[in-house]
């Protein structure tokens, strides 16, 4: 099988909507994909629905974005948790609440130096999402500024940038332990793409394992070949699994849905271990 379970919609910062990433991976030869929108589920039912009207397995997830005491980013994929969990809910709705108040300073700051308005951002954020940086990229391209969100990211929505605006996130410890009550599966991802910014110690890998961390997406653009080697020989020394995905968004970035893929066996132990929601595989229903 050509699984891939990384991937974005209109629901968070693709620029699909939910049925339209389905039919693309349909389109590009998998067999089964994961819808994994940042801090939302909002998306799960709509790709439900097209993947069993076309015949391809569907795993329901979430991205969701962390931040150690040091200020690093981690982003942690969670397959088939419960979605309405109330723990973990918690968490979603306050981080996703910090980055609306984020997006808001961050266009006012903007606004000073670049014609763009909250009007100009808010149109390209798809129903029930919440406005974040990839947003205000858009806008800024729509506007002339950049040629696209890969230029707006590498110079004025950089984390150096002076229009950069932190907003509350929770810890990876905590939400790998919130998942595993949500009966979800946790899986690190990206963890070593240090193209992107700062990346975690080892030290953080092992709270995150002894937390309930069950893998780590080593086959993914942005971590380099040292990483991914390094990924590999940590995932078999702590017993966890390893996958590989596309973090496809649309046109929003250059990656192409299943240019990394995932075992099949991988995806059966997600399977296994995940009870917080259900899961389609054509000729199979699975509830974890």
């Amino acid at each position: 099988m050509r699984i891939d379970l990384h991937t974005h919609s209109r629901v968070s910062d693709g620029t699909e909507d939910p049925a339209e990433v389905v039919r693309a991976a349909v389109g590009a030869g998998l067999d089964v994909v994961a819808l994994t929108d940042h801090d939302t589920t909002a998306g799960w039912t709509d790709a439900a629905a097209a993947a069993r009207d076309l015949g391809l397995g569907f795993v329901p997830g979430m991205e969701i974005s962390c931040r150690t005491s040091e200020g690093i980013s981690v982003h942690v994929l969670s397959y088939l948790q419960d979605p309405a969990h109330p723990g973990l809910l918690a968490e979603i709705s306050k981080a996703r609440d910090a980055r609306l108040t984020r997006a808001e300073r961050m266009v006012e700051l903007l606004a000073e130096d670049f014609p763009i308005t909250w009007e100009d951002v808010h149109a390209h954020v798809g129903h029930g999402a919440t406005v974040g940086r990839p947003h205000i990229a858009d806008a800024l391209v729509a506007a002339g500024v950049v040629a696209d969100r890969t230029e707006a990211f590498a110079h004025i929505l950089t984390s150096h940038s002076r229009y950069y605006v932190t907003h509350y996130a929770p810890d990876p410890v905590l939400v790998v332990e919130m998942v595993r009550q949500a009966g979800g599966v946790p899986v690190f991802a990206h963890p070593v793409a240090s193209a992107r910014g700062r990346v975690v110690g080892e030290e953080v890998f092992h709270q995150m394992v002894d937390a309930g961390l069950a893998g780590v997406e080593a086959d993914h653009r942005d971590n380099p070949p040292e990483g991914r080697t390094w990924l590999r020989r940590f995932a078999i020394e702590h017993g966890l699994f390893v996958t590989g995905s596309s973090d496809y968004h649309g046109a929003g970035k250059p990656n192409r849905l299943g240019e990394n893929v995932t075992a099949a066996e991988v995806l059966y132990r997600i399977l296994d271990e995940g009870t917080g929601t259900e899961a389609f595989l054509p000729g199979h229903t699975t509830a974890g």
